[in-house]
């Protein structure tokens, strides 16, 4: 029956299968909590409310006897880190570029998970990122690979490029062997993270990692982590792109999740000028729709204050008069950072931001620079 599983799995575009139990990640309640102690999930409240479930899977489902994990490859057709050379364009990370892979994963989890039901009983439960679930530490469980010390699974076989999937099934299946550690004493994913993400190896603070900022984050990014961003709008790749072990990788063959040409180095200006309707159909089917236009142009705004081309002035002195307070605070410091006089000379907006206080900061904040320069 497991052979028979890892091949349906295969055919259904899986690339790789394991097997765990529910009671095969111990620690993983201890280190969530610790994590959340720390304040280090930032905005992320649905985790806290969610802790005791998502540190033990039978608190999830407590007829569940076995999890299936499984592993869909997004691995890029080139250098992902290639784009940050481009200041006047956009870094959408990799898993970001194709469509959602939420809508891809589940319906071939559950199409998995009915030919098990037909082929050996149980019930079963699929979840894919929209639960209380562990993905990372029951993947480690169930020998699809490690995590490493940027806390992402590692793969030998497939690298760092893994889009995860859970079946939770009442069937007693036999478990896998767990991957033991293999990054020795490299930093690389530790090193190269721009914001430093990583207090120590196999620690993450996601209140500095930039995917965190750029997608989970709701309101204003800290003025002193925005240089440090560079021209990433959503997402980063950097902590997984130079993982060794991506000499293994191989690229994705889902056609679905491939980059579409206009999310692969799109233009900040044309990305700047985006209202509603256009940005709800650029990413129409891909995860980037989910943050909203708000987000998506404060990101773009701090790309083009860090771009150094004063052509960009333009939209970010146009973008002072965005309907969003969120986006005219950004707006501020982004023009601020490209022409301080041109600044200084809008006194329109900055008279309107009095009325805000977010914005008002920002002009405030933009003020004091120029005083000490």
């Amino acid at each position: 029956m497991k052979s028979a599983l890892v091949e349906a799995a295969r055919t259904r575009g899986f690339d790789a299968v394991g097997i765990t139990r529910p009671d095969a990640i111990p620690l993983a309640a201890e280190r969530l909590r610790e994590f959340l102690s720390l304040g280090a999930h930032g905005d992320m409240e649905w985790m806290a409310r969610n802790a005791d479930r998502r540190g033990d899977p039978h608190a999830l489902w407590p007829q569940a006897r076995s999890i299936v994990m499984l592993g869909v490859n997004y691995g890029p057709h080139d250098d992902p880190l290639a784009i940050l050379k481009e200041r006047m364009r956009g870094d959408i990370s990799v898993y970001a570029r194709g469509d959602d892979y939420h809508d891809l994963i589940k319906p071939r989890l559950k199409a998995l998970g009915r030919w098990l039901i037909e082929h050996a009983g149980g019930d079963i439960k699929v979840f894919v990122d929209t639960a209380a679930v562990m993905e990372k530490p029951l993947a480690a469980a169930a020998g699809l690979g490690w995590q490493g010390k940027h806390t992402n699974l590692v793969s030998r076989q497939l690298g760092s490029w893994l889009f995860l999937g859970a079946i939770f099934t009442t069937l007693d299946l036999p478990a896998d062997a767990p991957e033991r550690d293999h990054c020795g004493t490299c930093r690389g994913c530790l090193d190269v993270c721009p914001t430093a993400a990583f207090p120590a190896p196999y620690r993450l603070d996601a209140r500095r990692c930039i995917s965190y900022l750029t997608i989970e984050h709701k309101g204003a990014i800290p003025r002193e982590l925005r240089p440090l961003m560079g021209n990433r709008i959503y997402g980063c790749d950097d902590c997984l792109a130079v993982c060794p072990w991506n000499k293994f990788a191989i690229a994705g063959r889902e056609a679905k999740l491939a980059a579409r040409q206009a999310l692969r180095a799109p233009l900040l200006a044309d990305l700047a000028r985006l209202d509603d309707a256009a940005f709800r159909a650029l990413f129409a089917k891909s995860a980037v729709k989910r943050v909203g236009r708000a987000r998506f142009i404060r990101n773009v705004l701090i790309a083009i204050g860090n771009s150094g081309d004063t052509s960009l002035a333009d939209e970010a002195e146009r973008l002072l008069d965005d309907a969003s307070p969120l986006v005219r605070g950004s707006a501020v410091w982004a023009l601020g950072r490209l022409d301080r006089s041109r600044l200084e000379r809008c006194a329109v907006q900055r008279a309107r931001a009095e009325s805000d206080p977010e914005v008002s900061a920002e002009w405030t904040a933009a003020k004091e620079q120029g005083n000490e320069h």
